[in-house]
């Protein structure tokens, strides 16, 4: 029997913890704190998509990351403009203001490895060129081709 009652939530939990895993290997044993590295980076990210973009990196996040990336999303602003990685890094650091310091460049190249780790190539790929070049010199988890 699952933990949950349903195995779809089980799942999600268990891969959304492996994700945290690999976040908390790169900035410490705070599970909480790595939850607000990976909402922070995935918000910047999904604000900097455009929108049919964002929805199909969206289709493919565990459930229970997908409803965090999901939280606070307004379409109808989309995508955000920056075109600086300053201001992407801007972007997570202001989702980052509420948890113990961390840097930012380290907080996105961390999930930006995560993503690369377990979502499809083609979709990574499709991600990394609907970014500015600044931005995309961060993601050093896949190549950008």
């Amino acid at each position: 029997m699952s933990a949950s009652g349903l195995a779809v939530f089980d799942r999600s939990i268990q891969t959304a913890n492996v994700w945290l895993d690999e976040v908390m290997a790169d900035h410490g044993p705070d599970r909480q704190r790595a939850w607000h590295i990976l909402t922070a980076v995935l918000h910047a990210l999904r604000d900097r998509l455009p929108v049919d973009l964002a929805a199909h990196l969206g289709a493919q996040l565990p459930l229970i990351v997908r409803g965090a990336y999901y939280d606070q999303f307004e379409p109808s602003i989309m995508p955000d403009r920056s075109r600086s990685a300053d201001e992407f890094i801007a972007k997570v650091s202001e989702g980052l203001s509420g948890t113990r310091p961390v840097d930012a460049v380290d907080a996105v190249k961390s999930v930006f490895d995560v993503l690369s780790h377990y979502l499809d190539p083609g979709q990574i790929q499709k991600v990394q060129h609907a970014l500015p070049e600044d931005v995309r010199r961060l993601w050093t988890g896949a190549t950008v081709q």
